[in-house]
């Protein structure tokens, strides 16, 4: 039985770069990753697997980079000016934060610095990879008109119910 929109799904995951196979991420033995189907939620190769799956199924997923974070761009990396960073301890790989140009917020990745130059790259870290997921379904629900409506899934009984890097307080 396909897992529908709407649905509230609870799984446990582990994904790996798939040809180093490094563990990139992991919830195993923490609390499970809760989305809602049909939100964009999680990347969109992932998604359309796991609405394939039912409930305590598991399984290894592969999600090509064009269904991940999509192909790097070489376009996206540029060089500004050192002064733009003033007051930055700056570290090379180290992760910034600004605003973009609609007011949204952007991810930037140090590449390189020197006392003239910056040079930053803002490709996701995972764009171009191929990633391989282990899943385990631990469970399926239909989401609530509120939770429908908001993209949010409510956990009365905690604080947030997305899991770790959401952004939940």
């Amino acid at each position: 039985m396909a897992i529908e929109d709407n649905k509230v799904v609870s799984l446990e995951y582990e994904v790996r770069d798939s040809e180093s196979k490094e563990v990139i991420d992991s919830n195993k033995g923490q609390k499970p990753l809760e989305f809602i189907t049909g939100k964009s939620q999680i990347i969109p190769g992932l998604e359309s697997k796991i609405k394939e799956m039912d409930l305590n199924e598991e399984g290894d997923v592969l999600v090509k980079a064009d269904e991940a974070y999509g192909q790097r761009d070489e376009n996206a990396v540029q060089t500004l000016p050192r002064e733009q960073f003033a007051g930055i301890d700056l570290k090379e790989g180290m992760t910034l934060y600004g605003q973009g140009e609609n007011g949204e917020t952007v991810q930037v990745t140090v590449k390189s610095f020197n006392d003239q130059e910056v040079t930053i790259d803002f490709n996701h870290p995972l764009a171009g990879k191929d990633l391989l997921f282990s899943v385990k379904i631990l469970g399926v629900r239909d989401a609530t008109p509120e939770e429908v409506m908001t993209g949010q899934v409510n956990n009365p009984d905690e604080s947030c119910g997305c899991g770790t890097g959401c952004g939940c307080h």
